[in-house]
């Protein structure tokens, strides 16, 4: 309870840093580029990856930031299909793996397999926690918990600014 209470905390205290941005035409043709081939590893400087993302993007995916509890447009989507890294298009879940867990992120009780994300032990702000990066940008997704209420009893709390979502195509 404490944690939560805590990251609750914490993001606000960060909600202060962060814009509501579109990218701009130039940030989608960039990134564009990248996420025609999701099989390499991607290796960029901060100024392309200024180049390529919004502001609240940037510092969330690059700088570790959070989003605002409740409020990510991803946090009660309901839609079939499945979530990529929104910096360089990596699958890393399908919506059958989301559940709503309240926390004020989106959550996922696992992600899809083949190493397309990395697990690094975090120690700021006062906690442990196992931070959860993009295996193929390092970009930062957010925390995985061992509180799930589902079999895996995982939770991967993710921020919705971190992710994109493709539509499951109608059969």
């Amino acid at each position: 309870m404490y944690k939560f209470i805590g990251a609750v905390l914490i993001a606000l205290q960060l909600w202060s840093c962060t814009g509501n941005s579109q990218p701009t035409a130039q940030q989608k043709q960039a990134k564009a580029k990248i996420v025609q081939d999701t099989s390499k590893v991607i290796n960029h400087t901060d100024a392309e990856w200024k180049a390529m993302l919004t502001p609240e993007q940037y510092y969330i995916l690059r700088e570790k930031g959070t989003d605002r509890p409740f409020t990510g447009k991803y946090y009660l989507h309901k839609d079939k299909g499945v979530y990529v890294c929104a910096a360089c298009g990596n699958e890393l879940f399908t919506s059958d793996m989301k559940f709503d867990s309240e926390c004020g992120w989106p959550s996922f009780d696992k992600e899809i397999e083949g190493g397309k994300i990395k697990k690094v032990m975090d120690y700021s702000h006062g906690m442990t926690r196992t931070e959860i990066l993009c295996g193929r940008c390092g970009s930062h997704l957010g925390h995985l918990f061992d509180d799930g209420p589902t079999l895996t009893g995982k939770r991967y709390c993710v921020n919705s600014t971190s992710l994109d979502f493709k539509n499951e195509k109608k059969k």
